[in-house]
């Protein structure tokens, strides 16, 4: 029987945090970066030559991905209960790590075939890639209690987003080389291939941390009546104990408003990019692809000072600040126009994002109580909660936007979850724990 590294040891953490490392590329390059440049140079010429579908001839360009991306985080929302629940029952939750893995990264190099001539069908594949890659954040999100101890997880997960964001920058550099590069006489090549290095990065660098991620921890089989409706029975469980739990309970409802108004920020960005700056005669890509990279170069920086700053502060009081800001860069991003302004706009957005993300999972994970065995189903609560807070903040995003005719008025919405997160935060009650909150 293989022997697991026991909580807390370095290299336990390290592994973990290396996920991020392997997973990261698919949330840069194809979420925010190079897909969403490539689909809109493609999509607008699809227009232009009428190669649309009937049914989607009047709807924004940039609609159509974002409902699509709104339809895949809901059945994130609906599939993770369950699967969280079949990997309590089983005690594996490190194969549905991998399943989700396998399944993004495959779909992932599928994305090198993305065409409008078989819309439905890319649509179908860019799906599952996201599918993949937030369901395996439901259990790899899920792990940080099990390997690191309280006082530990505040650095643990600021460590992996690190990483993540180092190793993300390191492919998008590989993959602007080669589409910038001359190295190919056919432009949409290197640009598939890019789509290709993400799905092997990604399925390749995970086996580290496979190899000593532990299995997880087997649940009772005879207190689990259904195997496939448990796990909303956990969720349930979870609601319940909430009642008696009012820091986690005010913290989650926090968490749902700003995280709706975060997601949907980095989600878009790209696509806001494309549409609302004016970038002159040389094209959008190159001053995307500058944007995007200081993006990840000064997250790296807002998740070590989330970290630094949530131990003189605490979590809740870093938080508080750092949607203040957010909110601040909603604001002047409602008036960008210039390449420079989106520039300074993504330095801001670098900064927060980074802090915000780290924080918010380290913060969650504290609240969980000690000696907790089945995290997998906290960590299913949290992230069903993100996933339906996406979904609504896509779909207003999309909403406004049709109405509007703009993503302008859409941007400056979101300011309004962040000033409500900011109310919430301020009532999540102080409660002494293993680490300061």
């Amino acid at each position: 029987m293989k022997q697991y590294l026991p909580k807390g040891h370095p290299r336990l953490l390290g592994a973990w945090a290396f996920y991020d490392w392997a997973n990261s590329v698919y949330s840069l390059v194809i979420a925010s970066a190079i897909f969403p440049i490539y689909y809109s140079g493609i999509s607008k010429a699809a227009f232009e030559q009428g190669n649309v579908p009937a049914i989607l001839a009047n709807v924004n360009n940039e609609s159509i991905i974002i409902v699509t991306t709104a339809i895949a985080f809901a059945i994130v929302s609906i599939i993770s209960p369950i699967l969280s629940g079949v990997a309590d029952y089983s005690g594996n939750k490190k194969l549905f790590l991998k399943l989700f893995c396998y399944l993004g990264g495959l779909s992932s190099i599928a994305l090198a075939f993305f065409s409008f001539d078989y819309l439905f069908a890319s649509l179908a594949v860019y799906l599952l890639a996201l599918v993949g890659f937030w369901g395996s954040l439901v259990f790899y999100n899920s792990y940080l209690p099990d390997v690191a101890h309280p006082e530990q997880q505040d650095a643990v997960s600021a460590r992996g987003f690190s990483m993540g964001y180092i190793g993300s920058v390191i492919l998008l550099v590989i993959c602007l080389v080669l589409i910038e590069g001359g190295i190919f006489e056919d432009q949409v090549l290197p640009t598939q291939i890019s789509f290709v290095l993400v799905g092997v990065w990604w399925m390749g660098f995970a086996q580290y941390t496979y190899k000593y991620l532990p299995k997880g921890t087997k649940k009772d089989r005879s207190q689990v009546k259904n195997v496939w409706t448990n796990g909303f029975k956990e969720l349930k469980h979870i609601w319940k104990q909430l009642s008696a739990n009012l820091q986690m309970k005010r913290y989650l409802g926090a968490f749902f408003i700003y995280s709706m108004a975060v997601q949907t920020v980095m989600l878009v960005a790209t696509y806001f990019g494309t549409e609302e700056v004016a970038w002159g005669p040389d094209g959008a890509t190159m001053g995307l692809i500058i944007s995007i990279l200081l993006i990840q170069l000064v997250a790296i920086v807002g998740a070590w000072l989330a970290s630094k700053l949530s131990r003189k502060l605490g979590n809740i009081k870093t938080l508080i600040a750092i949607n203040i800001i957010w909110a601040l860069v909603c604001i002047y991003g409602y008036y960008v126009v210039s390449p420079i302004q989106f520039y300074i706009t993504a330095g801001f957005v670098g900064l927060v994002m980074g802090s915000i993300q780290s924080l918010s999972r380290s913060t969650y994970s504290k609240m969980i109580p000690e000696g907790t065995t089945d995290t997998a189903s906290y960590f299913s609560f949290y992230d069903v909660a993100e996933k339906i807070g996406i979904v609504i903040g896509m779909l207003i995003f999309a909403i406004v936007g049709e109405v509007s005719g703009s993503m302008r008025g859409s941007i400056l919405f979101l300011v309004l979850f962040f000033v409500i997160g900011i109310i919430l935060l301020y009532r999540v009650p102080k409660v002494k724990t293993g680490s300061s909150i």
